[in-house]
């Protein structure tokens, strides 16, 4: 049966994408940085995996064997102008959310490289393609991360190895309902981030979110690129067709 290493397996999307694995067969190495969070999950292997962390990244990918399939998820989010986020913040997001994936996928390469067979699966976000006011952070790491995933994919195809990037709206993982925010003294900012009016109605759930995964990781020829969820889809259409050159003026 496939292998699949699922990161950041603890809650929301890696919890319910370990599930969705399970349910259709795979071998599911589950992994937290706190594997006693994943005790309830019925999965083959439950594995402490740290992604900034490179010793315990090597110990879970020995530990976990042959795997077929990487789903690279763990992740942090925070909200905030860009004058108001602190450097070693953002700094914390792209050791996690890019940093840390690819440090994931380094250390599973070597065997598929070996095999000529593998999949790489990165859940990047819709806003690894535009930039929402107050999220610039948090885009800026998923932008990183498109262009590293988009290397690797040309890199590795002569090896047989597929490599997809997801990109989901938002979720209702828990991740937004009160996330981390940083603001300046008698705010200038106040009320006028997109992060201060989103409409959180239409997420998705983790489980659809986990299916679109599940889905993604049996396709035979998966795209580099792949919307999940109906917003996703028109919001980067949208984008796409929008001209680059704009100007942004006050009050518009």
């Amino acid at each position: 049966m496939p292998s699949v290493l699922i990161t950041g397996a603890s809650k929301g999307i890696g919890r319910a994408t370990a599930a969705e694995f399970a349910a259709r067969g795979y071998r599911v190495i589950a992994t937290a940085r706190d594997p006693r969070t994943l005790e309830d999950l019925d999965v083959a292997q439950r594995l402490r995996l740290d992604v900034t962390d490179q010793a315990s990244v090597d110990e879970a990918v020995v530990a976990a064997g042959e795997v077929d399939v990487l789903v690279s998820n763990a992740g942090v989010i925070f909200v905030g102008a860009v004058e108001a986020s602190p450097v070693a913040e953002i700094e914390r997001l792209f050791a996690q959310n890019t940093s840390g994936a690819i440090r994931v996928a380094q250390a599973v390469l070597p065997q598929m490289r070996e095999r000529k067979n593998g999949r790489l699966l990165f859940l990047s976000s819709v806003v690894g393609r535009i930039v929402l006011s107050g999220d610039a952070a948090y885009a800026a790491s998923k932008w990183a991360l498109e262009a590293l995933g988009e290397a690797l994919a040309i890199e590795t195809a002569p090896f047989g190895i597929h490599t997809t990037l997801l990109e989901p709206g938002s979720v209702s993982s828990g991740a937004l309902d009160d996330p981390l925010a940083y603001r300046l003294p008698d705010d200038p900012y106040a009320g006028a981030l997109t992060t201060d009016h989103m409409d959180l109605s239409y997420s998705l759930t983790p489980e659809e979110v986990a299916r679109a995964v599940a889905d993604a990781a049996e396709l035979d020829a998966p795209p580099l690129r792949l919307p999940i969820g109906a917003a996703a889809t028109a919001l980067l259409a949208a984008r796409k067709a929008a001209p680059e050159n704009v100007a942004f003026v006050p009050g518009s």
